[in-house]
């Protein structure tokens, strides 16, 4: 049997095509993705697309671990979205420094605190309403956002409550707020309807009015998680925030005023026709287990982090 030789050039040749070969599927890999057309579309645009800042209050109870971990797998799946956390506190948590490096999120997010004032009932407003959640928090991240985005590149506020539910798809569709506009599309489960939406012009390029059943009468009748908001429009008008100075349910209004008016809002959405969003909330966590354990001067959960 003759002897098989291998040259030395032929050696570098296959060595430098095992090399390109490597390459090629390292570069692809963090580029690709094998989900449905909109996804694959953002992994191919990705160094393209403006970058959506999602603000996201959060506080101490039972169910926030398992929430934020909710959230967090879509902040995984979505190559462009950076993550600012805003936790009602005195300090920054452990639990959510350590949530954000599990998740691989340290570089595409931003943890922030604030701690609300004590709680105060608004004189001259509803009676009944007490002062509400996340108004410090996402007054915190905007002022984060004015002092930290780079108002040359085209970027996307979007207010992320970590009790909703929220489509990868949703994220698609904010991709393509204009700079200078504000986004808005249905979302379900709020407002006591199966559906909140803006009604469109017949062309379907302008919001002409909103199904709201709860308080219509609201300069704009929807959700937090209705619209998101081109970052521009924070940078000019320096004005907007939040503000406890307002009745139950016009947080939303407040905000959009300084920014917008009904006739200039952006549909998207299949003109408003898919819901990707959904206000839903998680039950109360019950623990009247846990709480006879307490007594005993146990936990169920002593030395983990639920």
């Amino acid at each position: 049997m003759s002897e098989v030789r291998i040259r030395p050039r032929q050696v570098l040749v296959l060595i430098i095509v095992f090399l390109v070969i490597l390459m090629m599927v390292h570069r692809n890999g963090k580029r690709t993705c094998q989900g449905p057309d909109y996804l694959q579309t953002m992994y191919a645009q990705a160094d393209t697309l403006p970058t959506i800042y999602a603000v996201t209050p959060t506080y101490t109870r039972p169910a926030q671990k398992a929430e934020l971990t909710r959230l967090s797998h879509l902040f995984m799946l979505l190559p462009h979205l950076h993550w600012i956390i805003v936790e009602d506190a005195n300090a920054t948590s452990p639990l959510v420094t350590g949530l954000l490096e599990r998740a691989g999120l340290e570089k595409r997010s931003t943890q922030l605190n604030i701690k609300t004032p004590p709680e105060f009932k608004l004189q001259g407003k509803d009676p009944n309403w007490i002062k509400p959640r996340g108004v410090e928090q996402r007054n915190l991240a905007l002022t984060w956002l004015r002092n930290n985005v780079d108002t040359d590149r085209h970027s996307i506020v979007f207010f992320m409550d970590d009790d909703n539910s929220y489509s990868t798809e949703l994220f698609a569709e904010m991709s393509k707020i204009e700079r200078g506009r504000v986004g808005v599309w249905p979302v379900g489960l709020v407002g006591g309807l199966m559906v909140e939406r803006p009604y469109l012009s017949e062309d379907q390029k302008q919001v002409i009015g909103f199904n709201a059943a709860w308080r219509p009468e609201r300069p704009f009748p929807i959700d937090m998680a209705a619209f998101a908001i081109s970052m521009d429009l924070f940078i000019r008008n320096p004005q907007a925030l939040f503000s406890y100075e307002v009745q139950r349910g016009y947080q939303e209004s407040e905000i959009l005023r300084h920014l917008t008016t009904r006739e200039k809002l952006q549909p998207l959405a299949n003109a408003c026709r898919d819901v990707l969003v959904w206000h839903t909330r998680t039950e109360k966590t019950k623990l009247t287990a846990e709480e006879a354990l307490l007594k005993q001067g146990k936990r169920s959960d002593g030395g983990m982090e639920v």
